[in-house]
């Protein structure tokens, strides 16, 4: 994936499936009680880890995949589906409410010091949809050089999700519920979009084997 066309889709289809407006409320609810310093620590902390995870799929994904039989073709087929799964519970409004269970059973379990890692980085960063996303994208950066430009747009996408971290009570308050509601649904549609495509060239290359 080559030219300023295929960065700015990768940064799109990461940037929608991290869905950071969305976690921006969630952040907000998990550290409840803190001060800003505080709320500081657990949005680097919790950026950093997201960060490394999407990371280490894009760079060695698809050598897991390879150890399991598993060619590219397929996965992109996959996770164009899962994909499409998740802009379709993005219109409809239901990836946000099984994002609060999540994080509900955080606060019970792990508490405080250990939210950041649990569930803001696994699986509310980096959850099922960005992960297949850093996988079938770095499918079109086969060389390292390009494996590096797409770590660099993974490192754009978790800046992104710490500042609107660190701007949760503002953004919030700007957008409403209204916005909040209007914003996703415009994101699953253009992700839906994504996913079809991601669907077609998949099935594509599999008949081309």
């Amino acid at each position: 994936m080559s030219g300023f066309e295929g960065h700015f889709n990768a940064f799109v289809t990461l940037l929608v499936t991290i869905d950071p407006l969305a976690l921006g409320p969630l952040f907000l609810a998990l550290t409840a009680g803190m001060n800003r310093a505080e709320r500081g620590q657990v949005a680097i902390r919790a950026s950093i880890i997201g960060f490394f995870v999407l990371a280490g799929f894009a760079l060695i994904g698809a050598g897991v995949l390879s150890v399991f039989g598993i060619t590219l073709p397929a996965f992109r087929v996959a996770g164009g589906i899962l994909l499409f799964v998740i802009a379709f519970d993005m219109i409809f409004e239901r990836r946000h409410e099984r994002h609060e269970r999540s994080a509900q059973r955080a606060v019970t379990r792990d508490m405080i010091h250990n939210i950041a890692a649990f569930p803001l980085a696994i699986p509310l960063i980096a959850g099922p949809g960005a992960i297949s996303a850093s996988v079938l994208i770095a499918g079109s950066y086969p060389s390292w050089t390009e494996k590096a430009m797409l770590v660099g747009i993974i490192l754009v996408c978790l800046v992104i999700t710490w500042l609107v971290f660190l701007l949760a009570e503002r953004i919030d308050g700007i957008l409403g519920e209204t916005g909040r509601s209007i914003l996703t649904r415009l994101l699953g549609v253009i992700l839906a979009a994504l996913a079809v495509q991601f669907f077609a060239d998949g099935v594509k290359a599999l008949i081309a084997l």
